[in-house]
């Protein structure tokens, strides 16, 4: 009897860790650094999109129009399941090596945003990472743009998938995914989650 009470107890907890595991596996693969880090990014107030997002909305329109049929639900935010991170990993690391590096080096007037051009500079990685996350069935509302000064006064886009685990950057100069406030930069406009033609500063500018 005391051997089957004993076996009975080793199965509960067997079966209770097996729980445990199948509850973390949204986790798997995610970076050590997004663990006990959910930091969400806080709008403030309205302000003009770049110039260049502008005329890349002329360019390519099906990027900028609002999506009626994505109700902003909960912050426009989504699950971060072990799915969705692979795909996050799998979009940062390929436009990053499919993107030769390019740098802009006629300021503004430079600036072109193109979607899988074979070489560029911040702005083509991003929006193209944006691009293909929509088309994997990320919504549109939680992949927003980001405009960021570097720690060396550099003015730099990344993108910014809004997360319930926290928000997370795609970033061209670095193949790791990593919370927003991970990130040495200061922050300053973001698309918003309703519109995408619509920009917000950020509240928590320095992180």
């Amino acid at each position: 009897m005391r051997k089957t009470l004993k076996f009975l107890a080793i199965a509960a907890a067997l079966l209770a860790g097996a729980a445990q595991h199948k509850a973390e596996a949204a986790f798997v693969g995610a970076p050590s650094a997004l663990r006990g880090a959910i930091q969400y990014i806080k709008f403030d107030q309205p302000t003009l999109a770049p110039m260049a997002f502008t005329l890349f909305c002329l360019k390519y329109e099906g990027e900028c129009k609002p999506r009626p049929q994505q109700i902003v639900f909960r912050g426009g935010r989504l699950k971060l399941t072990a799915e969705r991170m692979a795909q996050l990993q799998e979009v940062n690391r390929r436009v990053n090596s499919a993107i030769r590096p390019e740098p802009n080096l006629e300021g503004l007037r430079g600036e072109k945003w193109l979607l899988h051009p074979t070489s560029g500079d911040c702005n083509d990685y991003a929006v193209t990472k944006r691009h293909d996350l929509i088309a994997k069935g990320f919504p549109a509302r939680s992949v927003l743009l980001s405009e960021v000064v570097t720690s060396w006064g550099e003015h730099h886009l990344v993108v910014v998938v809004r997360t319930f685990a926290g928000d997370l950057v795609l970033d061209n100069l670095t193949g790791h995914i990593l919370p927003w406030s991970k990130k040495s930069y200061r922050w300053v406009r973001i698309q918003m989650p309703k519109n995408p033609t619509y920009w917000a500063s950020l509240a928590d500018r320095d992180v």
